[in-house]
């Protein structure tokens, strides 16, 4: 039976009400957002009728101040005016010197993620975030007379869990209900309809004012999957200004240290003359009543290594994703600092394509975002279309010998859960602790630490008895949870991966450099470890099995026998000589049999004492 809509009569059937979802670019250089109105996509301007709002938060005295009239007040209030947070966000200090000698302001000291000083007492790279979504909140709401019900937020491919987490409570903070956070990569390619336009290999050349992503996309059968991503969520645009800050400074006759309100004055210079470089092909700059003229050719040759570091990452992003050159369809670039002639250049030669950028490169994010938003809100449908990105360094736990036990693989398409079995080391072991890695490389030392937990209630029996699920489930937005459970008795837990804070700037560029570099030695390291471990578990048997029963099963040369072979064993371990390791295990284990057996035989008569057949026969049947 169908169900209709019943009104009164001489009333009209009420029309459906479209929920209010915006797109938002949170970026490091300026923030965007954007909806869906009247099947358009809108980029919403503020009251100043402009689109691009700046990533600055100036905190005062009295009040705190967003977008332009911060940025504007920079330069006479350096210390208390933040920018580029983003490149902050999920770090801590050791992570970040480089950033910090660059910039103006003073961190404050601690643990944990970074937190900058200002009048208003320490903030953090999240408290700061949280200001601009809600500049962009209200300029959205004040746009449409409406409250915004959720936004899908866009964040780098290559943001690790703790920066894609400190987004997440970035926007909480903010009231904003977050639908999903979205690769910026993929809603580009959004943007620019390429889920539309038929089946292929796209790649995303994005490189913004703090990070630099590129992905290889495959559009195919309705699904539009991320096939591998690489970046650094560290080169931007910023470096660029930084590169032109040294070049002045080295045209200096003076070598007097900048001051805070110089410094943040010089590198509003740089970064206007590498805007102004885009068009001309000199530009002078005047900097305390000296000029310099720096030529778009000097320019040029001042951002090659960052640009170069680019292109290297593209080749190997590209051959991850196990795809020639020549079988891509499409290049799109992303972000401001595409919008430099050089850059262009290089990307053409690269991939041997005119990259696409007819829309504004600055915008283009955005714009794919309120799509995705007003998809997710239910407003329209999503024609089918499923959108499959990637995490882009392997998640795992540590197992015994200090080993790294993958569970998800880098560069697997998220949403994503998977489950492996493990089991207890130790007898009577009521407990185990599951440690969440991060990383590539085999030995726990060599890999990022996420966080800790405690599966407790285990029932206490022999080692390898116990049954323990670990499962890892990745949600859309690519955050991490980890659950633990006891198969016997349904104890369980879980964790919701939120460490202090994320990957380490030159972390996250070798780590997957480091694993190809060592995969012979790792996988050497980790035969050694698993020998270790099967040898040590062997020995803990004996000891327990010469203890219980030696004396009554065993003559004195079968005894000198078993503990000349344990012996070598403890030797072969002690030296980590794999391969003798190995052949004591052996010989261990084959001089054994006789006693195992013998054990095994006393343990049947004793389960049998006091029973008869018909006993033995009824309990079968």
């Amino acid at each position: 039976m169908a169900l209709i809509q019943i009104s009164e009569p001489g009333q009209a059937a009420q029309e459906k009400q479209n929920k209010f979802a915006v797109g938002i670019d949170l970026g490091t250089t300026n923030s965007l957002v954007a909806v869906i109105d009247n099947d358009d996509v809108l980029v919403i301007p503020d009251d100043a009728g402009d689109v691009l709002i700046p990533s600055v938060v100036r905190y005062t005295k009295e009040d705190i101040q967003i977008g332009r009239v911060a940025k504007e007040a920079a330069v006479l209030d350096p210390e208390n005016t933040i920018a580029s947070v983003k490149r902050l966000m999920g770090r801590g200090a050791d992570d970040i010197k480089q950033v910090a000698q660059q910039t103006p302001y003073q961190l404050a000291p601690g643990e944990g993620m970074v937190k900058i000083k200002t009048q208003q007492g320490d903030v953090s790279p999240v408290e700061v975030s949280a200001e601009i979504l809600k500049q962009l909140k209200t300029q959205a709401e004040c746009a449409f007379s409406k409250t915004v019900e959720g936004a899908v937020i866009t964040v780098p491919a290559y943001f690790d869990e703790t920066q894609r987490q400190a987004t997440k409570d970035a926007a909480k903070l903010a009231g904003i209900n977050v639908l999903r956070l979205l690769n910026e990569p993929t809603a580009a390619a959004v943007a620019y309809g390429l889920d539309q336009g038929g089946e292929g290999l796209h790649i995303v050349y994005d490189w913004g004012g703090g990070t630099f992503d590129v992905s290889v996309l495959n559009f195919t059968k309705g699904i539009f999957e991320v096939l591998s991503t690489g970046g650094n969520a560290a080169l931007g645009g910023d470096d660029m200004d930084y590169a032109i800050v040294e070049w002045v400074l080295a045209q200096r006759a003076e070598e007097k240290p900048l001051s805070p309100s110089e410094l943040r004055e010089l590198l509003t210079i740089a970064r206007e003359t590498k805007e102004a470089l885009t068009h001309t092909e000199k530009e002078t700059i005047t900097f305390n009543g000296q000029s310099f003229e720096l030529t778009r050719a000097c320019f040029n040759q001042l951002i090659e290594a960052l640009i170069e570091e680019t292109l290297a990452v593209c080749s190997k992003t590209v051959r991850d994703a196990e795809i020639a050159f020549d079988a891509i369809v499409d290049v799109v670039l992303v972000g401001g600092s595409t919008r430099i002639p050089y850059v262009r250049d290089k990307v053409e030669s690269l991939f041997q394509k005119k990259p696409l950028a007819s829309i504004d490169p600055d915008q283009v994010v955005a714009m794919g975002a309120a799509i995705q938003a007003d998809v997710l809100a239910g407003n329209r449908s999503g024609d089918d279309v499923l959108l499959l990105d990637v995490i882009p360094l392997s998640l795992g736990i540590e197992i015994m010998g200090e080993l790294m036990e993958k569970l998800v693989h880098r560069n697997t398409s998220i949403p994503v859960k998977r489950a492996q079995e493990f089991t207890t080391y130790q007898d009577n072991q009521t407990g185990m602790m599951i440690h969440v890695l991060q990383g590539e490389r085999e030995l726990i030392q060599d890999c990022r630490s996420l966080a800790r937990f405690e599966l407790t209630g285990i029932p206490p029996m022999k080692a390898g008895a116990a049954r323990v699920l670990v499962t890892f489930q990745i949600d859309a937005d690519g955050l991490l949870s980890v659950f633990a459970k006891e198969v016997a008795t349904g104890k369980e837990t879980q964790v919701m991966v939120k460490p202090s804070y994320g990957l380490k700037d030159e972390e996250i560029e070798t780590m997957l450099q480091k694993s190809f570099e060592h995969a012979g030695e790792d996988r050497e390291q980790r035969a050694l470890a698993e020998e270790i471990v099967a040898g040590n578990q062997l020995l803990a048997q004996m000891e327990s099995a010469m203890k219980e029963s030696a004396d009554a099963l065993l003559t004195g040369a079968e005894k000198n026998t078993l503990c000349e072979r344990t012996h070598a064993l403890l030797e072969a371990i002690k030296q980590k000589d794999r391969h003798k390791i190995h052949t004591e295990i052996q010989a261990l284990d084959a001089a054994s049999q006789t006693f195992a057996q013998r054990r095994m035989d006393i343990s049947m008569r004793d389960a049998l004492s006091g029973k008869n057949i018909e006993d033995i026969t009824d309990a079968d049947d």
